[in-house]
């Protein structure tokens, strides 16, 4: 406060001026320029399968950079009008790693003449873009996810079990197919189980930090607390077991511990979850004859050349892996679609790796990891528990899926069978992580408007 005279010996007090209103750049043109970036390459690399196979651009190249651009353009203003604050790079990686998915696939439906797959993806992606709009444009405070807890969670465990009702598909019941259309609803599961251990341990963490005994030097939550959570994914992954769908039970374990220690701070979490994980997969692989041969496929992946039998699925992988080298044989190039079946979809990773070569890998590995890291950035600037353990599991999710599925197609561990975020063929697949990449950007611009208020109010 300061004095303020207004007479002889009359002194009033004036108030302060306001301090300046801290504006906050909202980065959208970058975004946008980005945008252009990824439609333009994905367009060259249709371009490049097209003259690599033809000798011409494909006919349809125009109308697929079009088709990209609108929609990307249509996902770009929607963000620009309801969250204006929002990170700029999840879309636009967003963009280019489902561009690059539908390069791929168009690259193989080449070879397989008879079994067009690009079409259709084309147009989960379109509907996944669309359900990214409409987020944005619909949830203006993520905090309201929270009010759906238990919706969330009951609606995940029925779609978890309705694969139950249907035919087994190469070995798991993980599809339901109706009159030629399927969906894998594991892949909705997914996000709704992450919001429900969000909401649940916000709403629980004080308990699961200092409440309970200890045992072996670990504080462990009382059973009131941390029985429903465990129950819900004890459900989960027995459901996921009894389907075969390894590779699924395999994430919403890691999403639950993850989700823990990030909620409890204790780091013994993740030393019982790596030792939960490995007594698990060990009874898994003897006692299931179908995870018991994909064991043995990772542990001797040339047993059947061996044998004279040709070339199995990993091996394939390998080689093509191998063939591409440093820089890859180059877009339309490659020789990735004799892996069979599973080309376009586990393993499309490897037509990458063949024709990109180990750069190119290492930039698509690099866009994952700035998707998780912006992801993770956005949980530590948020200041509500929900948001924080929201967007760390929504980073990790991605993470792990990524982890599990390069893992896989390259030895490192046995294959699990999952899609590769945005790249490989799957309409339930590509819809849900818009979806995730939508509900980052509504967190990006919460955790923004919330590290800013202070000044913004001084």
């Amino acid at each position: 406060m300061t004095q303020a005279g207004t007479g002889p010996g009359i002194t009033v007090a004036a108030a302060d001026a306001p301090a300046p209103v801290a504006r906050l750049p909202r980065r959208r043109g970058i975004e946008l320029a980005l945008i252009v970036l990824a439609v333009l390459l994905s367009v060259c690399g249709y371009c490049a399968v097209g003259i690599a196979r033809h000798g011409a651009l494909p006919p349809g190249a125009a109308g697929y950079g079009a088709g990209l651009g609108v929609l990307a353009l249509l996902a770009h203003l929607a963000v620009r009008l309801r969250a204006p604050y929002a990170d700029p790079l999840p879309l636009p990686i967003g963009v280019l790693l489902n561009g690059l998915g539908l390069v791929l696939i168009y690259r193989l439906d080449l070879e397989t003449p008879g079994d067009r797959a690009a079409p259709a993806q084309l147009v989960w992606s379109a509907l996944g873009m669309a359900l990214f709009t409409g987020i944005v444009l619909l949830l203006r405070d993520h905090r309201l996810l929270q009010r759906y807890t238990y919706v969330c969670v009951a609606a995940a465990l029925v779609l978890l079990t309705l694969p139950i009702l249907f035919p087994a598909v190469n070995g798991a019941r993980i599809w339901i197919r109706v009159a030629g259309f399927s969906i894998q609803p594991g892949e909705f599961a997914k996000v709704l189980l992450a919001v429900f251990f969000a909401a649940y341990l916000a709403a629980n963490r004080g308990a699961l930090t200092y409440a309970g005994r200890r045992v072996w030097g670990m504080q462990l939550p009382t059973g009131r607390v941390l029985g429903p959570i465990v129950a819900v994914w004890l459900v989960s992954v027995g459901v996921l077991v009894l389907e075969r769908d390894l590779g699924t039970s395999l994430l919403f374990f890691g999403l639950f511990v993850v989700m823990l220690y990030v909620a409890t701070g204790r780091t013994g979490w993740i030393a019982l979850g790596l030792l939960l994980a490995a007594f698990g997969a060990v009874a898994v692989a003897r006692l299931e004859p179908h995870v018991h041969g994909r064991v043995e496929d990772w542990l001797h992946p040339f047993a059947s050349i061996e044998a004279g039998l040709g070339a199995n699925q990993l091996a394939q992988s390998l080689f093509a892996f191998g063939a591409g080298g440093v820089t890859g044989s180059g877009l339309g190039l490659g020789h990735s679609v004799l892996i069979g079946f599973a080309a376009k979809s586990d393993f499309i990773l490897a037509t990458a790796g063949e024709e990109l070569g180990f750069l190119g890998l290492t930039a698509i590995f690099l866009l994952y990891a700035l998707l998780v890291e912006r992801g993770l950035r956005a949980g530590l600037a948020l200041r509500d528990p929900f948001g924080r353990l929201l967007a760390v599991g929504l980073a990790s999710l991605v993470a792990l899926q990524v982890f599990v599925i390069a893992g896989g197609v390259t030895g490192l561990i046995p294959l699990t069978g999952m899609a590769m975020p945005f790249l490989a063929q799957g309409g339930s697949s590509v819809v849900t992580n818009w979806a995730i990449v939508a509900l980052l950007i509504r967190l990006g611009d919460s955790a923004r408007r919330q590290t800013t208020a202070p000044a913004a109010g001084a």
